[in-house]
């Protein structure tokens, strides 16, 4: 007679009574109100079930990223329209083949954006291989799409750490880029609820280039801190020439629509190299320093 394990389940694990066969065939038709409640999809897509379905959103990667080890992030914003400097020379390559001028001046645009690209590629570089030993790794963190997030995602792969892609649901979809680990690629319905997962673990916030997408993560995190909603840490914005242009930072200290001070809550940076020690002098984040 074989013993009982002490440690044995009391009761049947969800996934297990979800794989039960049904024994009531009759009643398991289409309209049937008979199916589990969290294997009946028609139930949990209503309109009043938004409520479970965020805390859904908002558990699976939380959990997710704590059962992998991602206890500190660094994020990094920017525009997906952005290519490589390899794209983009094939790009103005195509555009002089065909020999309409504004789709030259737009390829030789991206030309000259793409230097964003490798900045940020070899910014990933850098932490993940300063990092990814150390007994608190820094896992980048992207939105998970082309331009910059493939960049920042692509960095943390060949300097061969593991990197997160937090993707949205959108009318156009966006596919994951190759680069994110595939574990810790995530999907998001709600704005709301990935903008909380970009700062949940973030140790700094990179902003490279971008529209609206890329201005409305940079203020939400911007405001959260101004307000003491969200504790202060580096925000680093890559591209002084873009962003002074962009943003017309006096004007919103003169006019009082920001305070003397906050325009300190950010930092302008040109290269890898300059975010990098920047942050190291922050947090002594070099091996040598690593507790």
């Amino acid at each position: 007679m074989s013993k009982k394990k002490l440690k044995a389940r009391n009761f049947p694990t969800a996934h297990e009574d979800a794989m039960a066969p049904v024994p009531a065939p009759d009643y398991d038709a289409p309209g049937s109100a008979y199916r589990l409640a969290f294997t009946d999809e028609q139930f949990v897509l209503r309109e009043s079930m938004r409520p479970v379905r965020m805390q859904l959103e908002l558990l699976k990667a939380e959990l997710v990223q704590s059962e992998q080890g991602v206890e500190h992030t660094i994020v990094m914003f920017g525009s997906a329209r952005i290519p490589s400097r390899d794209g983009a020379r094939e790009a103005l390559a195509l555009a002089q083949r065909g020999g309409e001028q504004g789709a030259i001046r737009r390829a030789e645009m991206q030309i000259r954006m793409a230097h964003y690209y490798e900045e940020a590629r070899r910014f990933a570089t850098l932490v993940t291989t300063a990092t990814k030993d150390s007994a608190n790794p820094i896992y980048v963190v992207t939105g998970g799409g082309p331009g910059i997030m493939e960049a920042g995602n692509r960095g943390a792969f060949e300097a061969g750490g593991k990197s997160v892609g937090l993707n949205i649901v959108l009318p156009h979809e966006q596919a994951p880029n190759p680069y994110i680990s595939p574990e810790l690629c995530f999907r998001f319905h709600y704005f709301a609820l990935r903008k909380m997962h970009f700062l949940m673990r973030a140790v700094a916030l990179i902003a490279f280039p971008g529209g609206f997408g890329t201005l409305d993560e940079l203020f939400e995190a911007l405001t959260l801190i101004q307000t003491g909603k969200s504790r202060q840490r580096p925000i680093l914005l890559f591209g002084r020439e873009f962003w002074k242009k962009l943003i017309n930072f006096e004007l919103l200290i003169e006019t009082g629509m920001i305070s003397p001070g906050d325009e300190k809550l950010f930092r302008f940076v040109e290269t890898a190299e300059e975010a990098w020690a920047l942050l190291d002098s922050e947090y002594e984040l070099t091996p040598s320093k690593t507790p």
